[in-house]
């Protein structure tokens, strides 16, 4: 049916030979009516050579592709030929760090001739690189060659400024290429080193991991002191903890990593805070008043109300800086206080005994009496996640997504076979989805999430993390 020559010969009853079966297939590959399906196994290496004999036999060369589109530095599209004749254009689509050679940059030649000591240009970094050596690569072998012509994947050595995604090109005529679009990590595990040696090679290293590989995602979450690693899925982060173990030597534990809950408060409440020390030496003496009360900011307001100087000026700032102190740990989970206006309201002070400490120590004492009686509450991250899936999934989708106290923001239709799930739901119900949506979807549905707001957290859910905070608590202690 691919060719017209062939289908003659098949209602006249005649055999076909191998080259002409081999030709129909080609023909039906190239323009799509035809999809090849081929048994193997990658863990067995079954197959696999077979496979390669297929893809030369059956699949288009690239060079066939005849021309294809980049952008000048201007954002201007332009065409060029994918042949030996167009000037040289590549593609550096994966760079692995070699313990013993260094930077490997894999490219593809897209257009023209890359040479051994020939002068590239990369565009996105606007540097000019040195090609010292080209190697074709099989398997663990790295094979010295002299030339890439269009279509040849091979590997340079030692760029210095080149990463995965920038063009190599002509400095006469730059282009650049759209950059492959990577999936989204979004499954995420906090690791922690096994030991001090550990702890010390692991900021290297996973510098390192992230430049080889672009799916995959670290970290440092300054509130919760975490290093997180996000990946694709559970796979792909036992891979990489296992390469840090036999590439770089470093073992790390998994936990899942805690969720950035927040506090704040519903009330108003004035209360005093009162320090006084005489025991030896010098004394101190601080006493304030201090309004506690909501506010719609992110941190802390701080005001003053002191009339007839009950408060001298200069101890403001150490009242402050202690409440501040004192907003980082919540009174009920111990998470960081937001939405608080506090106001120093009225206060004594004594001309020998006062000073900054006292001061200090008064706004935090008062901050211990008046949190518990400001009617504290739990506030939970929200985040936007956006679900495609084929069709056939939508059910499933939803309701998943209504076990997980999530509300469904809107519902679009992609393609034809596929919809486009928007939904609100707590961060703490997203922690395995990446998993579990692979699992109810055959592996065919992908998602992506990001913060949207705070919200306060039912009282179920509040009471199972100040349980949780309050077992942490003992447990170090």
């Amino acid at each position: 049916m691919t060719d017209d020559a062939l289908m003659e010969k098949f209602f006249e009853g005649e055999s076909f030979s191998e080259t002409e079966i081999l030709k129909g297939v080609r023909i039906g590959v190239r323009n799509g009516e035809i999809m090849p399906v081929y048994c193997g196994s990658a863990i067995h290496l079954t197959g696999i050579e077979r496979l390669m004999d297929l893809i030369t036999e059956y699949f288009p060369s690239y060079a066939e592709k005849g021309v294809i589109e980049a952008k000048d530095p201007s954002g201007k599209v332009v065409k060029l030929q994918t042949s030996e004749n167009e000037v040289m254009s590549a593609r550096v689509f994966k760079t692995i760090v070699d313990p013993f050679v260094g930077r490997i940059s894999f490219v593809k030649v897209l257009t023209g001739v890359l040479t051994t000591d020939m002068q590239v240009y990369n565009v996105q970094k606007d540097k000019v690189e040195k090609v010292n050596q080209l190697f074709a690569i099989k398997g663990k072998h790295q094979i010295g060659i002299g030339k890439l012509f269009t279509g040849d994947l091979g590997a340079i050595v030692k760029l210095q400024y080149t990463e995965t995604n920038d063009t190599l090109a002509t400095k006469t005529k730059p282009v650049v290429y759209d950059p492959i679009v990577f999936p989204e990590p979004m499954l995420a595990v906090a690791l922690w080193p096994k030991t001090k040696n550990d702890e010390d090679k692991l900021s290297t290293s996973i510098q390192r991991i992230a430049e080889e590989d672009s799916s995959c995602r670290f970290v440092k979450d300054a509130e919760t002191h975490e290093l997180v690693l996000y990946g694709v899925g559970d796979q792909h982060i036992d891979v990489i903890v296992s390469k840090l173990k036999s590439k770089y030597k470093v073992e790390v534990d998994m936990t899942e990593p805690k969720v950035p809950y927040r506090e704040t408060i519903r009330g108003t409440v004035t209360v005093e805070g009162k320090h006084k020390k005489q025991s030896g030496g010098a004394g101190q003496f601080g006493h304030v008043f201090i309004t506690f009360e909501p506010s719609d900011s992110e941190e802390m307001i701080f005001e003053e109300k002191i009339f007839g100087g009950a408060v001298p000026r200069q101890y403001f700032p150490a009242v402050e800086a202690g409440l501040r102190e004192c907003m980082v740990k919540g009174v009920l989970a111990g998470y960081k206080v937001v939405g608080v206006k506090a106001t120093l309201v009225d206060g004594r002070y004594h001309d020998v005994d006062s000073k900054e400490i006292a001061f200090k120590s008064a706004a935090r004492l008062a901050y211990k009496a008046g949190m518990p009686k400001a009617k504290p509450v739990l506030l939970e991250p929200i985040v936007k996640v956006q679900v495609t899936i084929p069709e056939e999934y939508t059910g499933t989708v939803i309701g998943d997504f209504n076990k997980r106290r999530g509300m469904i923001m809107g519902m679009d239709l992609v393609s034809e076979t596929e919809q486009l799930i928007t939904a609100e739901v707590p961060m703490a119900e997203m922690m395995r989805y990446a998993t579990e949506l692979r699992s109810f979807t055959q592996g065919r549905g992908n998602y992506t999430q990001e913060f949207a707001r705070y919200e306060v957290a039912p009282q179920t859910v509040a009471d199972k993390v100040i349980a949780n905070a309050d077992k942490e608590e003992e447990d170090e202690e």
